[in-house]
């Protein structure tokens, strides 16, 4: 049986995928893959995601250089979600940060606070929109 036999993709032929630093075994992000993306992480040891708001394919670093070479690739009991181990190289986030988890609820919601230092200003890494 293969390994895509026991992924349970939604309705829209996505599933979510965790991706962590391997090293480290912090969560640099979240993203959605599909057959396809997922076939090509696979292929090439490079992420690839499909983008939900922008419709589209995309490696991770494509535009960056923030690129993430793949340690492992895991998927639950359930086959609804995979775990995906990288080597990050640079910036996760698109804001800059390590992680695009860098922001941490306070005071039971009311506020939050940046938890890590920006690595890079998105301006500097995509240049500047016009």
């Amino acid at each position: 049986m293969s390994f895509y036999d026991q992924l349970k993709f939604d309705a829209n032929g996505l599933i979510p995928a965790i991706i962590q630093e391997h090293k480290t075994g912090r969560v640099v992000m979240f993203a959605w893959m599909n057959r396809a993306s997922l076939e090509s992480t696979i292929a090439t040891g490079k992420t690839h995601f499909w983008s939900r708001s922008r419709k589209k394919f995309w490696m991770k670093g494509e535009e960056s250089g923030h690129t993430q070479t793949v340690k492992d690739i895991a998927f639950d009991c359930d086959g609804d979600v995979l775990l995906i181990q990288v080597e990050q190289v640079g910036a996760a986030c698109h804001e800059g940060y390590q992680s695009c988890f860098f922001r941490s609820v306070e005071d039971q919601g009311e506020t939050f606070k940046i938890t890590e230092p920006q690595l890079q200003k998105p301006e500097d890494i995509y240049g500047k929109k016009s």
